[in-house]
């Protein structure tokens, strides 16, 4: 990681649909400019696979990836923390950039209903990147 690489956590409960949907776009729109991670502080057993199909739909295959445990390890050592409903689960560290993202919870639902929740982190994932000065992948 060079002194311009940002690292970015995602939280959610599950690290199964959110998450994982903002890990995807950030890994294909930052680029080696960013440290893409992301965890669940009760980690299910696999992506949720209308979150896969979601995103699927957009060109970023997420099949490969699967729920992490959260670690206070892996909160310290990013420079932001996304949450995304994990609530008062998620340690606090001096000098990390906390940001919470009220989203709704794509589990048990079908593609058609996540697709809004998958646009809706795309657009703040962007925002993101403009927020890190990093220059989106087209």
């Amino acid at each position: 990681m060079t002194s311009t690489t940002h690292s970015v956590l995602f939280v959610c409960v599950h690290n199964a649909g959110r998450s994982q949907m903002a890990a995807g776009f950030l890994t294909a729109l930052g680029g080696d400019a960013v440290e893409v991670r992301s965890a669940g502080s009760a980690p299910a057993d696999s992506v949720n696979p209308a979150a896969v199909a979601a995103m699927a739909e957009v060109g970023i295959d997420i099949s490969d990836q699967s729920p992490k445990i959260l670690t206070f390890d892996t909160v310290e050592t990013s420079d932001v923390v996304i949450t995304m409903g994990c609530g008062d689960v998620c340690p606090a560290f001096p000098g990390v950039d906390y940001q919470d993202w009220a989203l709704a919870d794509p589990a048990g639902k079908g593609v058609e209903a996540v697709r809004p929740i998958r646009d809706e982190i795309e657009r703040r994932v962007r925002a993101l990147l403009a927020q890190l000065d990093i220059v989106a992948a087209s």
